[in-house]
């Protein structure tokens, strides 16, 4: 009797134990949440589990099985607001690196020899410089001008690669077409394009824009934010995407500044408005991943002018382990959009999309071969 009482007492253990690695296994890394709730209460609601209970720890919480078991620790990203004003109007990026961002490595042919003075010193595709002999450098044409004054002096650079940041050195090599010293390298300082924001908070004038961050359109790189202003754009046109070939909205900048990028982002672009834009939406609700559905939903965005329309959508697939960003699958389904744009173009990034009444996400990529399809991004993970 005693010995079928221990086994049954093991059993019980180790089916506990299973039950708490499933758990384990099922739970996310961390959840979102609102300031503004019982912190506690809601990440019980979210655990969704009658056998799952959580005591929150300032930025965390411990999951327990049956209140006793430890099953997982998960990180807490509590949201500030629940209401923000849905954005779709169309903006203008102006971009400009911080250092430069090296695109490319180049030889030198010298008076016959050839060289490759980038190469030699080990700098790669990718890899930002920030600084020459101690100058810090702020465009292509500074970094030029400074290894041409160089002479066949060395040059020491400072540059980013990652996170890390290296010295190297780099002989300038003297070109015979030019008579001049260079560095073999092609660099970038800026870019400029249009995007959508995807909504603005009314109380402090921030935004975001873009459900994905800019990136260099040679190397892929997250483009190293020096500063960033957006400006107006007039919609003037609509090149229309096809399989294999995506479209793009075609507009006219203007000249005058209406805000700040603070951040540039895997999830977006980060700023803040000189003013609240005319015409700007009621603050939504703001709606977290668990209470997204495939089905029916909208997006906001801008086709001609400056004005933001409504479009429908299809979410047909959402991920629920897909990470920062292509969190779900969307299609458009609106005749008119399919009309006018064959589905998502380039500058509807950060299309907000609506379902429920509430701000669920935004438009992030098109699926290049099925223009009618693309990616949204969780609105959580842009907040957070």
């Amino acid at each position: 009797m005693k010995n079928r009482f221990k086994a049954a007492v093991l059993a019980a253990v180790l089916l506990l134990l299973g039950v708490a690695d499933r758990a384990a296994e099922s739970l996310p890394d961390s959840i979102c949440v609102f300031a503004s709730e019982d912190v506690g209460a809601e990440v019980g609601v979210r655990l969704d589990s009658p056998f799952l209970t959580s005591t929150v720890d300032g930025e965390s919480a411990t999951v327990r099985l049956l209140g006793v078991l430890p099953v997982k620790r998960v990180a807490l990203n509590v949201l500030e607001t629940e209401g923000l004003c849905p954005g779709g109007m169309a903006f203008g990026v102006k971009f400009f690196t911080e250092g430069v961002l090296v695109v490319g490595l180049t030889d030198v042919e010298g008076f016959g020899k050839t060289t490759s003075p980038a190469a030699d010193a080990d700098i790669r595709k990718g890899d930002i410089l920030l600084a020459l002999n101690g100058t810090p450098l702020e465009s292509a044409d500074e970094l030029r001008r400074l290894i041409e004054e160089s002479g066949k002096d060395p040059v020491n650079i400072l540059l980013k690669r990652g996170e890390e940041e290296l010295e190297t050195t780099l002989y300038p090599a003297l070109s015979a077409e030019e008579n001049k010293y260079r560095g073999g390298l092609w660099v970038r300082d800026s870019t400029a394009g249009i995007g959508t924001v995807t909504y603005v908070n009314a109380e402090d004038g921030s935004f975001a824009g873009l459900g994905h961050g800019i990136c260099d359109s040679d190397t892929g790189a997250l483009m190293p934010l020096g500063r960033g202003v957006i400006v107006d754009v007039d919609i003037t046109g609509v090149k229309k995407g096809t399989a294999g070939v995506p479209g793009e909205l075609k507009g006219s900048f203007d000249n005058v500044q209406r805000g700040l990028i603070e951040s540039n982002t895997d999830t977006g672009v980060y700023g803040r408005l000189d003013e609240l834009p005319e015409g700007l939406s009621e603050p939504m609700p703001v709606g977290l991943k668990e209470e997204l559905k495939t089905g029916k939903a909208f997006i906001y965005t801008t086709l001609s002018g400056s004005t933001p329309e409504k479009f429908e959508i299809e979410i047909e697939k959402i991920y629920k382990d897909s990470g920062e960003t292509k969190n779900f699958l969307i299609k458009v389904t609106d005749s008119r959009l399919l009309d006018e744009t064959g589905g998502i173009v380039q500058g509807m990034s950060g299309s907000p999309i609506i379902q429920n009444g509430k701000l669920v996400g935004a438009v992030t990529h098109v699926l290049i071969n099925d223009p009618t399809r693309g990616y949204g991004i969780f609105i959580e993970n842009m907040l957070r």
